[in-house]
C-alpha cells in the first residue's frame, strides 16, 4: 500500500514543478524590488527518495537542494551528474571534506561561520576541485538563539573574510531562514522583516566592499512564503513540500 502511495505521490511532482515555476514568474513580475533575472527555484528533496528527484529532473529541472550531509551523498550516485546541487542545511566542519566529493556540488548556501568557511576552503584544495566553491553566506536574520548564521551587524566583515582569506571559494550571495511566524504574519501586512533585513544587508555589503549589487544574490523564501521573498527581491529560492509533498 505504501509503495502504491509513493508511486502516486511521484507522477504528481511535474504537475506541482509546473504549476510552481507558474508562481514563481507571477510574483517575479510583481516583484518591488525585481532581480537582473528570473529567481532560480531549489527544489528541495531532504527526506524525499531519488525517485522524486528523478521525476522533476525529468520534467526539465535542474537544481536541487539537500540538508543533510549523509543522505545527500546517498543520493548523488543515483542521480544524474549534470544536477546543479545545493546544499542548504547546516553543515559541521568535519563533515567538508565528505561534501566535496560530490563533482557537481554547484554551490553551498549555508556558510554560517569563518570556520566552517575556512574548512570549506580547505576541503577544495584536498578534493582537487578544479575551480572555486560557489557559497552564499547565512544570516541570521531573525536573531533566534536556535538558527545559525552570521549577525546581521558581521555581514560585511563576514563576506570580507570570506573574498580575501578563502581563495577556493566564491560568494555569490547571502542566505536566511527567516522566522516561521514572520512569514505568517506578514501575508497582506506589510513586508517580512527577515526580507527586508537580508536585503538591507546586502546594501551594506556591496556599498562598504564596493561590489555591484547585480552580482549578489539573495536566498530567501520557501514552501510557505516564496513569493512574498520574490516580491522583496529574492534571486533564489529553496521550495520543497509545494513540490515533493510533505514530508
Amino acid at each position: 500500500m505504501a509503495s502504491t502511495a509513493t508511486a502516486a505521490a511521484v507522477t504528481e511532482v511535474p504537475m506541482a514543478l509546473k504549476q510552481t515555476i507558474a508562481l514563481v514568474k507571477g510574483a517575479a513580475s510583481r516583484a518591488r524590488f525585481p532581480s537582473a533575472h528570473l529567481p532560480t527555484l531549489v527544489a528541495v528533496s531532504k527526506k524525499k527518495p531519488a525517485s522524486f528527484i528523478q521525476a522533476a529532473y525529468d520534467a526539465g529541472h535542474r537544481h536541487f537542494g539537500e540538508n543533510y550531509v549523509q543522505e545527500f551523498l546517498e543520493k548523488v550516485d543515483e542521480l544524474p551528474g549534470d544536477i546543479k546541487w545545493h546544499f542548504v542545511g547546516h553543515i559541521q566542519t568535519n563533515k567538508a571534506n565528505s561534501l566535496l566529493r560530490v563533482p557537481n556540488l554547484f554551490i553551498v548556501e549555508s556558510v554560517d561561520s569563518k570556520r566552517l568557511a575556512t574548512a570549506l576552503d580547505k576541503a577544495c584544495v584536498k578534493n582537487d576541485r578544479p575551480e572555486p566553491l560557489s557559497v552564499f553566506l547565512q544570516i541570521n536574520t531573525s536573531g533566534e538563539e536556535n538558527k545559525s548564521g552570521f549577525p546581521p551587524g558581521e555581514c560585511v566583515d563576514a563576506v570580507k573574510f570570506v573574498r580575501e582569506s578563502c581563495p577556493n571559494l566564491r560568494f555569490l550571495g547571502l542566505m536566511t531562514i527567516g522566522m516561521l511566524a514572520r512569514s505568517q504574519a506578514a501575508r497582506g501586512d506589510g513586508p517580512n522583516p527577515d526580507f527586508v533585513t537580508l536585503r538591507d544587508c546586502r546594501e551594506k555589503v556591496c556599498e562598504e566592499l564596493k561590489i555591484d549589487k547585480n552580482r549578489v544574490e539573495l536566498s530567501m523564501g520557501m514552501s510557505q512564503d516564496f513569493e512574498a521573498a520574490i516580491e522583496e527581491g529574492a534571486t533564489n529560492v529553496r521550495v520543497g513540500s509545494s513540490i515533493f509533498g510533505s514530508r
